[in-house]
């Protein structure tokens, strides 16, 4: 405690630890006194070394699954720099390197062939798999270095190919190269904005590009070594796949350590069947350890791991229009019977999707004005209508119910889903999920711009 008429003012550092004390007292009349108490404790030279490393502020500006992460990350870049040498030297190998006969010229070629081939796949991959890198980063993590580990068994493969051959392994490992580059980086900015807790991603990156210099800088030199001892084929292979193995398993080990926050299409599956079945919300880690790395695109699975059915969203309209009745071949138009498409507007006019669930198959159709939170009721309605699909006779299959039943369906799970919304969404934000982030649409999604003239 500080004597009465004293001012106390405590300085810290970016991770809440106190530097310096300043504390004014009275020293006389209309005079004051301010002394400044440093603080003991001294970083030691492991700490400091580990701040050119580590975010400022380490570990209060940062998630708690951020060092574990980094942690088999930088394991899995160790050994993918060292197996990145020996498949290196296999190149070098194929493209003629100690053979008196080869012509650089063609070397050139070959080279200038595989960055065009990687450089127009990167285009295309970009544009294929954009909408769906940041949904499913942990997935495409993973798979990015599926890719390149492929790429770099293409390579030491080469060199025991005839030269035409060996052309177009080199050229179809560049492409694959090409896909891990577009979903390693795409997938890393997502994971990398989900570490950041204070707007300090710019600095995160930094950082992180630090640490894998210094990673590959020293699996280069253990990699030196390592193509320096290993000479056979038959070490070779060996060296090459225990290095691949390390570096599949760690990267699996990183992405599963991750506790991602926002709701894609499994983690709503797990969170939402979970509520429903026994009222708990888990929480993001108790979902990470739940969650498949590969998962089926537009699966309706239950808490239980059964799939129920299939669902897509941000469908064009004319998806559900197939599915609630039959399309004349030569016009092109649907004929609807028994139940119309005002119908089913009707329904949904105070929400921001529109529903129609076929036995397990359900489309969404997302309004213009839709929000990510909107999209979430839509897939649990989803969910729950594929649940309650799974607990009674199906009809026939090709089958089209149209009937007033299956909107009076639609119309109790809309029901079930504004409750369970209204009752939990505030706790599902407390639990720590940021309802505010749409990542549900896996592909470019389409909106409808709904224009009702209701006739009495």
């Amino acid at each position: 405690m500080t004597p009465a008429g004293t001012l106390e003012l405590s300085e810290r550092d970016d991770a809440g630890n106190i530097t310096v004390t300043f504390i004014e007292s009275a020293a006389g009349k209309g005079r004051s006194r301010v002394d400044a108490v440093r603080s003991r404790e001294s970083k030691s030279y492991a700490q400091q070394l580990l701040e050119v490393f580590l975010p400022a502020g380490y570990p209060h500006t940062v998630t708690e699954d951020y060092i574990q992460y980094q942690i088999y990350d930088s394991l899995q870049a160790f050994s993918s720099s060292i197996a990145g040498l020996l498949s290196s030297r296999a190149v070098l190998e194929g493209v003629g390197v100690g053979d008196a006969d080869a012509s650089p010229t063609a070397a050139l070629l070959l080279s200038v062939l595989q960055d065009s081939m990687g450089r127009i796949a990167t285009i295309l991959f970009a544009h294929r798999l954009g909408t769906s890198l940041e949904p499913e980063c942990k997935m495409y993590r993973l798979a990015a270095d599926v890719f390149n580990d492929t790429a770099m068994v293409l390579d030491c493969l080469s060199p025991a190919f005839p030269k035409a051959t060996r052309v177009v392994i080199l050229s179809f490992s560049s492409v694959l190269r090409s896909l891990c580059g577009v979903c390693a980086g795409s997938s890393k900015a997502s994971l990398s904005a989900h570490f950041a807790k204070r707007g300090n991603l710019g600095e995160l990156n930094a950082k992180d590009s630090s640490q894998e210099t210094v990673i590959s800088l020293l699996g280069m030199l253990a990699g030196s070594i390592v193509v320096s001892w290993v000479t056979t084929p038959m070490a070779t292979w060996s060296t090459l796949i225990a290095l691949l193995s390390i570096h599949l398993a760690t990267n699996y080990a990183a992405v599963k350590s991750v506790s991602m926050r926002s709701l894609n299409r499994q983690r709503a599956n797990i969170v939402l069947s979970s509520l429903v079945h026994d009222g708990r919300i888990l929480s993001p880690a108790e979902v990470s350890a739940r969650e498949r790395i590969f998962e089926r695109d537009g699966a309706l699975r239950w808490v239980d791991g059964s799939v129920l059915g299939h669902c897509r969203i941000g469908v064009p309209l004319e998806k559900m229009l197939h599915y609630m009745g039959r399309r004349q071949n030569r016009s092109g138009a649907v004929d609807l019977q028994e139940l119309s498409l005002a119908d089913v507007v009707r329904l949904y006019q105070d929400e921001a999707y529109l529903l129609w669930s076929c036995g397990s198959e359900a489309v969404i159709i997302l309004k213009q004005d839709c929000t990510p939170l909107d999209q979430l009721k839509a897939w649990t309605q989803a969910l729950l209508l594929a649940r309650k699909g799974s607990t009674r006779d199906e009809a026939k299959d090709g089958e089209h119910d149209t009937s007033g039943g299956r909107l009076d369906e639609l119309r109790f799970a809309l029901e079930e889903v504004q409750e369970l919304f209204q009752a939990y969404e505030t706790k599902l934000r407390v639990a720590g999920w940021d309802l505010d982030v749409a990542v549900l649409e896996t592909r470019p999604g389409m909106r409808v711009q709904v224009e009702t003239k209701w006739t009495a």
